[in-house]
Formats: C-alpha cells, structure tokens, sequence
C-alpha cells in the first residue's frame, strides 16, 4: 500500500495509498505509475495461466475513478485507470475472468486496516454522501464492464469489501446493498441487457439509441429506482464522459449503438454472517444472479497442526451460508499462514485441506499472487505463506489447482458431527446467503481462482 511496515498501528508510518500520496505529494504519481508498469506484467499473466488459474479478484480503491476524489483534502494516487485497463486487457486474451472487488471505499469502511487505503479510527464510509459515492463507483466500473473492450472477462463486482463486523456500527448499510444491485441492474437495463427474475424495465427514447451516455441520463429520471440510484445514474454521465474522452472510448459511449444482448454481472457481497447483531441479509436484495463471499485468516485453533487441520476438514460455513440462502459462496480470500512456526511438511497438508474445503463452496480466491521477496522480507520467509506462485514453486500447491497432494489429507480429522459444529476459528467471521437465480460461474467443474494484488516494498497496494 504505501510501502511501510508499522508494527501494530498502520497509522504510525506510510502503510497506505493516502499516506503516501501525503508524504510526497509531488512524486506520487510517477512513483506509483513506476511501480504498476512493472509489478504486473504480460509475464505474470503468462504464468498465472500455465498455472491453471482461471479467476482472479482484483482490489480497486474508490480512487481510481478519480473525479470522486474530495482533493485536496483526500490524497491518492492518479493514473490507476490506464494500468487496470492494460492488465485487464491481458487477463482478456489469456482467457481469464475477473471480479471487481471495491475493496477500499470512500470515508474508509473499517478502522485501522491498510486495505482501506487509509489508515485511521475515522470511519465515515456509513453515512449518505459516501454510499452516494460508492453508488456513483459502482455505475461507472458496471458501465466499463460492459462497454469498454478491456472489460471485457469481467463478470462480477463486488460492493464492498470486509465492512465493520459489528452491524450496530454500520447504519444503512442494507439499503446500500439494495441500491448497489439496483445501480448495477439499471446500468444492464439501459444497456438492453436482459436480467433474469427481474420485474424492471427501462424505456430509451430513439433519439438516444446512438449515445450511451445521454440513455442513461433517461434512465436516470425513471422513478421505479430509489433517489439514491437516479441521482448516481445522472453523477456518473459526465465522469463516463471524461473516461470516454481520456482513454480514446467517446465514440463507443457517445456516438455508437449501444443496446446489446450481454449477460448481466454477477453482483457480489461479503456473506451476511460476516457482520453479527442483526446485519441485513444481501440474499433479500437481488435482483438477476447474485454470490456471496468469506475469507478465513485463521488466528486461533488450538495453534498447533492438529487443531488447524480439525477445524478446517469439519468446515460448516458452506452449509450454514446455503440454509441462509447466501450461495453460491466462494472463499475469496484465504492464505498458508498460522499462528504457529509451521513445517514444510504441514503446509503442504495445510494447502490440501484448504482447498478441499472451500473446493466445496463455488471456489477459492488465494490472497496474494506474489509478494515482495528480498532483503526487507526476510528472503521468503513471508512469501512461502502468503505467496501462491512462491507457494507452487516450493511445491506446496499442486501445478494443477483442481488437484491434490492427498485427497485423503482430512480422513484422520474428519468427525462425523461436524456438519453441525464447526470449530473454524479466523480473525474474522462471515458465513453467507444466495440469490433465487442460478448462475454460471465462469470455466466449468471444480473452480480455482487466484486473489491477486499489487504489491509495494513489503506492504501490499491496489488500482
């Protein structure tokens, strides 16, 4: 993120995109353009697909649309854009799909964490004008995602990501999840795209039918969406416009035919029991197809091998997210990390279960595709557990990631109650809730899918 490591309180040195843009206002641009340019690259690409990865999740801060950015008194870096684009356009031609991830939202979702992209106990993201941004956000990454050729392998994005676990602290967060869902299906249904289980529609006058931007200003007066929506339909014309004009796609948002018969995104929420104390669930909210997410960090299980290996081959969460209809339910981010100094030999057990585990659900979704390895590092002492290309170069992970060292790795741990009671233990909670609608996910069968972000010095930062 911003490139620094400070010990238990990120708010103490530059550990994110805010602090850094701060720190040197006058070289941040350039020095993150030099970092994108070449942390990311065709070659990565190039290795992701020999290694069988046929999803990635990529994190994307509010930022990089950059007219929702209060300056002065917000700092992040600019030119994010290009680069998104760029290596979305790679992941395009390898035959790759991508969710959208907004994983740092405007006014900061979650105190103290550097993935927020600012580092601080001010949280502001729950009040109205900064869902109204995030809205705004959410109109234009669905307007790109459809129209913009790049876009092209996108077939997800997801509201927010790990808001505060505690619901009693996130006050109209369950109308925001409405709202998202419906700002994505009024971008689709301007567009002409049919969504399934839908009861809206959206008329667009003929004199528009050449100009994408001025339909979805129609749209944006149509009285079937809440305020909230009509008012980020019409806030995010003129940002389209301005993206139309710097990345060379006026012609296709302003000047071409625009109605098509696509397939609608799969809208995507954090699962409902990642928060507690009455959250709202998303599976009340969607409109068309719908997933869910849960990332599991484990802290605790006992902080010995058998303990992590018990808790993970009697995984519930799959089963408790479906009852609560949150499915289908990927596990969006999950790492070889423990607690304990863990030996080789248990992590290459300690990966076999994961993935049979959460093979279970849609998919998983590895946090991180690389990290840093050098001298600030520790050599790879990091990496072998957070990095899955360094994770597969050790040989923890198989070089096909639908297979498995030993298939039978949770035989010996397996209790025949744990259908019921689960003794998974993260450091964060979250179990789920699904949409009436099936969806297909992207590639058939069993689903690897690989998290990946871009990294700076030993912290890790995103688009």
């Amino acid at each position: 993120m911003g490139g620094q490591l400070c010990g238990s309180d990120c708010s103490t040195c530059i550990s994110t995109e805010s602090a850094f843009a701060q720190a040197y206002p006058d070289t941040v641009n350039a020095t993150f353009a030099q970092h994108w340019n070449t942390w990311f690259t065709q070659s990565d690409v190039d290795t992701l697909k020999a290694a069988g990865i046929n999803t990635v999740r990529i994190p994307l801060g509010y930022w990089i649309v950059e007219d929702l950015v209060d300056r002065p008194y917000e700092l992040y870096p600019q030119g994010g854009l290009n680069y998104l684009r760029r290596g979305l356009g790679w992941l395009q031609n390898a035959g790759i799909q991508v969710i959208l991830d907004h994983h740092a939202l405007p006014g900061v979702q979650t105190a103290q964490q550097m993935f927020t992209g600012n580092c601080t106990t001010d949280v502001q993201f729950y009040t109205p004008y900064n869902y109204q941004r995030a809205l705004v956000w959410t109109a234009v990454m669905t307007t790109l995602s459809h129209l913009d050729p790049n876009f092209g392998s996108v077939f997800s994005i997801e509201a927010a990501n790990e808001p505060i676990n505690d619901a009693s602290q996130t006050p109209g967060y369950g109308t925001f999840q409405e709202n998202f869902v419906q700002t994505v299906r009024a971008v689709e249904l301007t567009l002409g795209i049919s969504v399934p289980s839908s009861n809206l529609s959206v008329s667009v006058s003929a004199s528009v039918s050449n100009n994408f931007t001025a339909a979805l200003n129609e749209t944006s007066s149509a009285t079937i969406f809440p305020a909230e929506v009509q008012a980020a339909l019409s806030e995010a014309v003129p940002i389209i416009m301005g993206i139309g004009a710097t990345h060379g796609l006026q012609t296709i948002f302003e000047a071409s035919p625009f109605k098509q018969s696509g397939t609608p995104l799969v809208t995507n929420f954090m699962d409902v029991n990642w928060q507690h104390n009455n959250p709202s669930n998303p599976a009340d909210v969607a409109i068309g197809p719908q997933a869910y997410d849960d990332h599991l960090y484990y802290s605790s299980a006992g902080n010995d091998p058998t303990s992590y290996m018990t808790s993970i081959c009697n995984l519930a969460e799959i089963q408790i997210d479906a009852a609560l209809g949150n499915s289908p339910l990927w596990f969006g981010e999950w790492s070889l990390d423990t607690q304990f100094n863990a030996t080789d030999e248990f992590l290459y057990q300690w990966a076999d279960a994961q993935k049979l585990a959460y093979s279970k659900g849609a998919g998983w979704i590895y946090w991180n595709f690389k990290i840093e390895i050098s001298n600030l590092t520790n050599g790879n002492a990091r990496a072998k557990q957070w990095s899955y290309l360094e994770g597969l170069e050790l040989g923890f992970f198989t070089q096909d990631p639908a297979a498995f060292h030993n298939a039978n790795v949770c035989a010996p741990y397996t209790n025949s109650t744990s259908n019921n009671t689960s003794t998974s233990v993260s450091n964060t909670t979250s179990k789920g809730t699904s949409s009436s609608v099936p969806i297909s996910i992207p590639a058939t069968g069993y689903q690897p899918l690989i998290y990946f972000m871009f990294l700076l010095s030993s912290s890790s930062i995103f688009l």
